[in-house]
């Protein structure tokens, strides 16, 4: 690896502005993160677009959150918790951080083939090929772990 029904909590950060939401389980969770998301990229100034590669940018970032909001939910444990985070960097071409937390520190699996019949098996592939970087931290306490990966835009 490298390097709704809750309330939305925003808070300026030094590097950045950030937004987190804490997910509720069961069904819902991954559309409300989708919602979530837009609105944030909307605060952050990543939506609407500036050109057609930042439009490629945002969409991915919400394709991504669902990807990770996902796996969260079906193979970690609650409580879960999406974060998005500005970081600075040159404004041609700004960088998201997205940050998804569950409470099982057991990592993801990059699969490298997939079995026929079996749904499933391509989200973290798709963070591999489309995120600038990602990787997991484990928490030091031991009482889970977050998911991680960066997006430029454009």
């Amino acid at each position: 690896m490298h390097d709704s029904q809750s309330p939305a909590l925003g808070t300026p950060g030094a590097s950045g502005r950030t937004r987190t939401l804490p997910l509720r389980e069961g069904p819902g969770a991954v559309s409300d993160c989708r919602r979530f998301t837009s609105q944030a990229l909307t605060e952050f100034e990543w939506l609407p677009p500036v050109d057609q590669a930042a439009g490629t940018a945002a969409d991915d970032v919400v394709l991504l959150v669902s990807e990770l909001v996902t796996n969260a939910c079906r193979h970690g444990t609650a409580p879960y918790r999406l974060t998005l985070r500005t970081c600075d960097g040159p404004s041609a071409h700004p960088t998201l951080r997205v940050e998804v937390s569950d409470a099982d520190p057991t990592p993801p699996v990059l699969c490298s083939h997939h079995r026929l019949g079996v749904p499933g098996g391509y989200g973290m592939q798709l963070v591999a090929r489309l995120a600038r970087s990602w990787g997991v931290h484990q928490h030091r306490d031991g009482s889970g772990k977050t998911v991680w990966l960066e997006m430029v835009r454009g």
